[in-house]
């Protein structure tokens, strides 16, 4: 278990402390392991009030646990990557288990879940000057594309601009695009080929090049087909945590097989995987790259 004490007395007495962890950590040399890819443990969750993970609502509510489980993660051997927003990449930071990581800066989590402004994205977290800043790779962005609901402009609107100004650093922008719908009044994501086809190629379109552009994608159907619609590198991610993990993980081997899949972004299917083995469930997703 990491020194919470330690962390929480940093804060008080030495905020600066951050910066300066930022500064002297060591940057990874590439993209990828040793592997090839990309391993990503995603944490970015809890800031639009996602804290579920399978069927605990609150899982994700304790900060020191959920510390903990990206700690044994990032330890694990193959991966090189981590995911967050600003208040749990600085814990990470203070705790010094990011040198030779590749950090991905979440900026976009004002869409707050269950909530009616959702689809209406804002960017509350990371921009592109911070994450350029504090020395990171890149920045991810969510885009959900409702048709009935005129919020989705805006979020448009703020994702291309944010995909120009990573490019302007030349940094990663990860986009992770979605058709969605209301259905009894919760957002829902549309998890089809065609759906995934339509809402990548907006995607992929956004801002004033795509050379930084990096699409992360879920599994579907006719993953070929669906992937066939771009020539941008793509990650896949884990969504929600599945009752039957051999079947994720056998969705997820065969997506790597496809010339744009780079890698893998997975959350709480790791950090909190069906009967607990962080470690366990970490290796055995490295076991595929």
């Amino acid at each position: 278990m990491p020194d919470i004490g330690t962390l929480i007395e940093s804060r008080v007495q030495r905020p600066q402390g951050i910066a300066e962890a930022a500064a002297r950590r060591r940057k990874p040399a590439s993209y990828f392991g040793e592997h090839g890819k990309l391993m990503i443990i995603a944490a970015d969750h809890p800031a639009r009030g996602a804290l579920r993970a399978g069927g605990d609502a609150l899982a994700m509510a304790n900060r020191a646990e959920l510390l903990d489980r990206l700690c044994t993660a990032l330890d694990r051997p193959g991966v090189n990557g981590v995911l967050g927003t600003p208040d749990i990449l600085e814990d990470l930071l203070l705790l010094g288990v990011l040198d030779d990581k590749v950090v991905i800066g979440s900026m976009n989590r004002g869409g707050l879940a269950g909530t009616a402004f959702e689809i209406d994205d804002r960017f509350t977290a990371y921009d592109a000057d911070s994450i350029a800043t504090a020395g990171f790779a890149g920045g991810k962005m969510l885009l959900r594309i409702d048709p009935d609901d005129a919020g989705t402009v805006a979020t448009l609107q703020a994702c291309g601009r944010a995909v120009s100004d990573l490019a302007e650093h030349r940094l990663m922008a990860m986009v992770e695009p979605f058709i969605s719908h209301r259905v009894d009044g919760r957002v829902r994501n549309e998890l089809t080929a065609e759906a995934m086809i339509r809402a990548m190629t907006v995607a992929a379109g956004l801002g004033t090049t795509s050379a930084y552009t990096w699409l992360k994608v879920p599994v579907v159907q006719d993953m070929e087909r669906v992937m066939a619609a771009t020539t941008l590198p793509a990650l896949i991610l884990g969504g929600e945590v599945s009752a039957d993990a051999d079947a994720a993980y056998t969705q997820w081997s065969k997506a790597l097989d496809l010339p744009t899949v780079q890698g893998l972004v997975i959350g709480r299917s790791l950090l909190y995987p069906p009967g607990g083995d962080v470690a366990g469930a970490v290796d055995r997703a490295v076991s595929l790259l």
